[in-house]
């Protein structure tokens, strides 16, 4: 049954990214950009936790307040946590993940078209000019913007160490943080599996974090994950084994 509803999921999948993304993709080329990318974008996750027989229920929404800027800094273990932010999410938004993306057939190309930003992690200049895009858009449209704050998926569903992408942004921008604690992902569809489980997935948007007055970007980053262990602990999900000091690996120059 998993692998017949995989299977239907990805006929969907297959449907709306040519539907949705070849629209962008026109769209694009005539120079239109804006509120109706993002709402193409959502109602493509909406259709991924459809055809997987999922749903996803919001915690705490009143700390994503319209018309404020913030980075929205989330776990990563499964494709479906994408899903479940962009679907949950009533602000605009775009996702910074990493360049490999844009090398996906039709997608790829629909992911740039809507505003969505790459991060190039095998080039430590070019990282650094996209988180000043991402700065410099959240400023202008004053919008949110999603990084995942490991950098990959969780193979396991332990949190990872941090990246410390999203952190230089909020201590170069000043824009808050919203720790973002997925739950109930992991099980839909593990790694290297191609079976399809159905399941409720929990996303809470924690209270703002903003830096503190001559706080280093190590503190920042302990502060925020010590949100995502006791989140995690709380819901009987999978924290790390350990807490331990954050990996504070990425790109590290200032952006501003």
């Amino acid at each position: 049954m998993g692998i017949l509803r995989a299977l239907w999921m990805v006929f969907w999948m297959t449907v709306a990214t040519f539907t949705y993304g070849g629209m962008a993709i026109i769209l694009a080329l005539f120079g239109v950009r804006g509120h109706l990318f993002v709402a193409w974008s959502r109602q493509w996750a909406r259709i991924a936790l459809w055809s997987s027989g999922s749903r996803a229920v919001a915690h705490g929404m009143e700390n994503v307040k319209p018309g404020e800027p913030f980075i929205l800094v989330a776990n990563h273990v499964s494709w479906f946590d994408v899903f479940a932010i962009a679907v949950l999410l009533k602000v605009d938004f775009h996702f910074v993940a990493k360049k490999e993306l844009e090398r996906v057939p039709v997608f790829g190309l629909a992911w740039k078209a809507a505003g969505h930003i790459s991060i190039d992690r095998s080039n430590r200049e070019r990282a650094v000019e996209s988180l000043r895009v991402a700065g410099q858009q959240m400023r202008e449209q004053r919008s949110v913007v999603i990084i995942f704050a490991e950098g990959t998926r969780s193979r396991t569903g332990r949190l990872q160490p941090f990246k410390k992408g999203a952190f230089v942004l909020a201590h170069e921008t000043g824009i808050p943080i919203i720790p973002t604690v997925v739950t109930g992902s992991y099980d839909i569809m593990r790694p290297d599996t191609f079976s399809v489980r159905p399941a409720t997935i929990h996303v809470y948007f924690e209270s703002p974090v903003t830096v503190r007055p001559g706080e280093d970007l190590e503190a920042l980053t302990e502060r925020v994950r010590a949100v995502f262990v006791e989140r995690l602990a709380e819901t009987e999900s999978m924290p790390p084994l350990e807490a331990g000091p954050a990996n504070l690996s990425g790109p590290a120059r200032r952006i501003s």
